[in-house]
């Protein structure tokens, strides 16, 4: 699909654009300069032509946490790769010596540039256009992002490239790609997210740096897996609200909590080497709460106890891990050094090993052949009179969510759902775990009584 760039310096509007061209909101929009420091990459929904819009990080300014040779490199490589380039300036502002810099960078471009004229936010404004003139892309497009002003004069712009490449593109396409699984990267700042994302494109797709919260957005990033096309969301690092010290980490916490619900399967990057923290368990009781399929992702493993032999090591980590995640004991793991690309590989062996036992789920008739045997081989205890728990049937449904991995809810028809204590509950599951294993797929119980009227005292 053609893309289409939009570069400039920081705090013109870039992202307010973006999200304005993609028709929701997806960059943060910050008055911080350099709140986007990764590509951002979204379809464009206002344009008659499909093609994907990126966003870049702003160029040429001295950020606050010098990232600006790394936003800047992100920049020229989406120029690079560009079919157009909307060249955003500030109308507020006028021409700066910047601005100047980067329209003679762009020159170099092969791309088509389009000068995007924004902030213009009143007619009385488009009148700027004149001086914008000097930096050698013509009048430009006069348009106010933030209250969406001429949005259609961009578009017509977009169409009159976009639209011949499409046609070139359609022509040429020969295999349709299956859509693949959409892989939440979760962890807490510094775990190695990012490095993992680039190590499994084998490219230098995001900034990796040792400052902690380098990635601000949920970045979206394709990738093409034995001719399925996946969706990586490279997410920020989570950490406890009293340590987000800007509403931009609050905000970016919030994109990486979103992304752990609209993902198919989540990797919990954890750094080995540093150990499981308590913020590490607070992201796997999300993961847990949202009922997503897991698998944990041990980073940095070259790191952990280098001098010990690895199958001693791989012991002691995988004894670690269950302890300290005890409550996510259903996600497997895999031990790997995303800076070193060491065992990448297995992360999808892993992940296709988990899809192929989701995608056989146990049948009806089955299942209630096995919790019969269950509940006979260890009755639940009596309860409220003497009472026991008695099941009456069961079943297993898929919520229409999980299409891809599909997380069943079993659901236990009883005598008096209240006489179900969570300690036989957990034995049901340990035995459903060990009869029929499904490695990553969480085990949840729907309790209902046989009439209305126990479920209204339960």
């Amino acid at each position: 699909m053609p893309t289409v760039a939009i570069v400039g310096r920081p705090n013109v509007g870039k992202s307010a654009l973006f999200n304005r061209l993609a028709g929701r909101r997806i960059a943060i929009v910050h008055d911080q300069p350099g709140v986007t420091r990764d590509r951002i990459s979204a379809p464009c929904n206002i344009s008659s032509s499909p093609c994907t819009l990126i966003d870049t990080g702003g160029i040429g300014a001295t950020l606050d946490d010098s990232f600006g040779d790394a936003v800047a490199t992100e920049a020229d490589i989406a120029m690079q790769t560009a079919d157009l380039i909307l060249f955003v300036v500030d109308a507020k502002d006028g021409v700066t010596a910047i601005d100047e810099a980067l329209a003679q960078k762009l020159r170099r471009s092969k791309a088509p540039i389009q000068l995007v004229i924004n902030k213009a936010d009143n007619e009385g404004q488009e009148q700027l256009s004149g001086d914008f003139a000097s930096l050698g892309y013509g009048a430009g497009l006069t348009v106010s992002a933030e209250l969406g002003r001429n949005m259609g004069s961009i578009a017509d712009a977009i169409d009159a490239v976009v639209s011949p490449l499409n046609d070139v593109i359609e022509a040429a396409e020969q295999e349709v790609k299956r859509e693949g699984l959409k892989i939440a990267i979760v962890g807490k700042p510094n775990a190695g997210k990012s490095s993992l994302v680039n190590a499994i494109l084998k490219d230098e797709r995001t900034i990796v740096s040792d400052i902690a919260g380098t990635t601000r957005d949920s970045v979206d990033i394709p990738y093409e897996f034995l001719g399925e096309l996946h969706t990586l969301i490279d997410t920020a690092g989570i950490r406890r609200r009293t340590k987000m010290d800007s509403s931009v980490e609050i905000f970016s916490a919030m994109r990486a909590e979103r992304s752990i619900r609209r993902a198919d399967i989540c990797l919990l990057v954890v750094d080995c080497a540093e150990g499981i923290s308590s913020q590490d368990r607070k992201i796997a009781r999300m993961i847990q709460s949202e009922n997503k399929p897991c698998l944990i992702v041990l980073n940095k493993f070259d790191l952990y106890h280098p001098g010990a032999a690895k199958n001693v090591r791989l012991e002691e980590a995988t004894e670690h891990t269950r302890s300290e995640l005890f409550f996510l004991s259903y996600a497997p793991y895999v031990c790997v050094s995303a800076l070193q690309k060491q065992s990448i590989g297995l992360i999808f062996s892993k992940i296709a090993e988990i899809r192929k036992h989701a995608q056989n789920p146990i049948t009806t008739g089955k299942l209630n052949r096995f919790l019969g045997l269950a509940f006979d081989k260890k009755p639940p205890q009596s309860k409220k009179g003497n009472r026991r728990l008695k099941l009456l049937y069961a079943t297993a449904a898929t919520n229409d969510r999980y299409t891809a991995i599909p997380v069943p809810t079993y659901i236990l028809f009883v005598n008096d759902k209240r006489l179900m204590q969570e300690n036989y509950q957990q034995y049901l599951t340990n035995r459903l775990r060990e009869d029929h294993p499904a490695p990553g797929i969480p085990i949840t119980f729907s309790i209902r009584s046989r009439n209305a009227s126990s479920e209204k005292k339960g």
